[in-house]
């Protein structure tokens, strides 16, 4: 279906869909793509009718996990590229989502002791580093948090990759022998990192780890270790917190770290679905109050640990499902399992990645944007979670592509940011940011989108407008359209629906005289 060459091996990968004849060609990314359109065409209820006529499935088990980037609405033409991001958590394992198909990985590093131990990687290296391939339990953490912010979804094709897919990667370790997470370990992690940090290119930190108890009015040395990383330009995103209580722990409880708290998104695109999470919040040092943002902290795809007991459990469920096989069904649901080599998680330590993500691109869209900058940034284009708390939810929850738009629009001032397009007496007006595009069109339902649609002209490099059209009252969908070939919804425009083939159209409502 998609026209590319594939071998016999990755055709055996779709064997557990009902509905795959090997003789149709269909590989596992068609497979999963088509599943992927059919929930977005008819929703999960018919997507999941349609499976169970094959065997029973629990709905929120499978083939229902909307991919990290469709769900946020992230820009497609951004992914993190040339930004380097580092990650501290207990442990990782150098997954092929990171490693393939050439290496993103620069730096290993061990903060549990002085000096830190420091492993070099080269994009042509297969990485390794002591205990590696160890498949511990504590791997799997780090593993998850490093593909979340910027696997590219190899073993699914591309499908369940993160927002900054194509970003470089240092990874720290921070458990100890003992299976502790100090604030020490953190610390000294950050101390390194304000001091190579620069030199190797990192500009965010994300960290999924809490230290010690504090006191919440008393500073504390890892607070202080944020604060020096954020002076030399460097963005640190810390995770809330899972208790849903009023309670953080560092580095959650640093004044100058974006702090995220969870949100559940219901795996659905529309915003009046959503609710906060069970996350942490509350008052950080200095009485500053968290979280700052919230995120998807649940109905997260990520990889299943390779080498582990899971991995091997989960290429015979998928290999013996049958509809005469309630065990195979029963486990798949119970271990979250999407494919052979995915699963779907929850947690505040998957949220705060995803923030990560969106900073990278945004950094790639703007990378003159401070840290401070940044900040505002994602937090002016963040949305609101209805009826939830203020202190839940900060200032909402994230919008990777508004954010991307709007660190755009801060290459040519703030007078050129809005959200569009511009309803005005005189007509609508579309504009985009794109720098590397060299035509711009805008097609909609308003004339059953022929082409070739409403010219857009470049007003000054990198910065498109249209003349204003005139609509009368009502609703209406439409595209971009860059270099006469690559399809874009508006990303300065959070209005979105399905487009009946996978991707989103932009919308808008004209009501004047209203």
């Amino acid at each position: 279906m998609c026209g590319n060459s594939v071998s016999k091996a990755q055709l055996a990968e779709a064997r557990w869909y009902p509905f795959w004849n090997r003789d149709d060609g269909g590989c596992p990314a068609c497979v999963q793509q088509n599943l992927l359109r059919t929930l977005l065409a008819k929703g999960d209820a018919a997507l999941h009718e349609a499976i169970q006529t094959a065997w029973p499935l629990d709905a929120e088990a499978a083939f229902g996990v909307l991919p990290t980037r469709l769900r946020l609405h992230a820009d497609p033409r951004f992914s993190g590229r040339g930004v380097t991001l580092a990650l501290v958590d207990s442990g990782f394992y150098p997954h092929p989502d990171l490693v393939r198909p050439r290496n993103r990985i620069r730096v290993w590093a061990d903060a549990t002791h002085d000096p830190v131990s420091v492993f070099g990687f080269e994009r042509g290296d297969t990485p390794k580093w002591p205990d590696w391939d160890g498949a511990r339990s504590w791997q799997w953490h780090g593993t998850m948090t490093s593909t979340v912010a910027a696997g590219n979804g190899f073993l699914s094709h591309g499908l369940y990759s993160g927002l900054a897919h194509a970003a470089e990667l240092v990874l720290i370790q921070v458990r100890d022998s003992s299976g502790h997470i100090s604030s020490a370990n953190i610390q000294r992690a950050l101390t390194w990192l304000r001091e190579q940090g620069p030199e190797l290119g990192v500009r965010i930190v994300s960290l999924s780890v809490s230290g010690d108890p504090v006191s919440p009015l008393a500073g504390n040395a890892v607070d202080k270790a944020v604060e020096a990383l954020v002076e030399v330009g460097i963005n640190v995103v810390a995770a809330a917190g899972n208790d849903g209580q009023r309670r953080l722990l560092p580095p959650a409880t640093a004044p100058l770290a974006l702090t995220v708290g969870g949100l559940d998104d219901k795996n659905v695109f529309s915003h009046d679905e959503i609710s906060v999470w069970h996350s942490n919040y509350g008052a950080g040092s200095n009485e500053v109050p968290k979280p700052d943002l919230v995120a998807p902290s649940i109905w997260v795809a990520v990889p299943v640990l390779p080498g582990t007991s899971i991995a091997h459990e989960a290429e015979n469920l998928f290999a013996r499902r049958t509809p005469d096989d309630p065990f195979a069904q029963h486990r798949i649901v119970e271990l979250k399992l999407i494919t052979t080599h995915y699963q779907h998680v929850e947690g505040t330590s998957f949220a705060a990645p995803i923030v990560a993500s969106a900073i990278a691109c945004v950094l790639e869209a703007n990378p003159a944007l401070s840290p401070l900058l940044v900040r505002d940034v994602l937090k002016e284009t963040a949305h609101s979670v209805p009826g939830a708390d203020q202190e839940r939810q900060g200032a909402g929850a994230v919008s990777p592509g508004q954010a991307v738009a709007r660190a755009l629009a801060e290459r040519h001032g703030r007078a050129a940011w809005q959200v569009t397009p511009l309803l005005s007496s005189n007509g609508i007006t579309f504009s985009l940011h794109d720098h590397a595009a060299s035509k711009v069109q805008v097609l909609g339902s308003w004339d059953n989108w022929q082409a070739p649609g409403i010219p857009v002209a470049s007003v000054e490099p990198g910065y498109w407008q249209s003349a204003p059209l005139q609509l009368p009252n009502g609703r209406y969908a439409y595209k971009l359209l860059l270099d006469g070939q690559h399809w874009l919804d508006d990303p300065g425009n959070p209005h979105k629906i399905h487009d009946g083939n996978g991707g989103l159209n932009s919308t808008f409502i004209v009501q004047l005289g209203r």
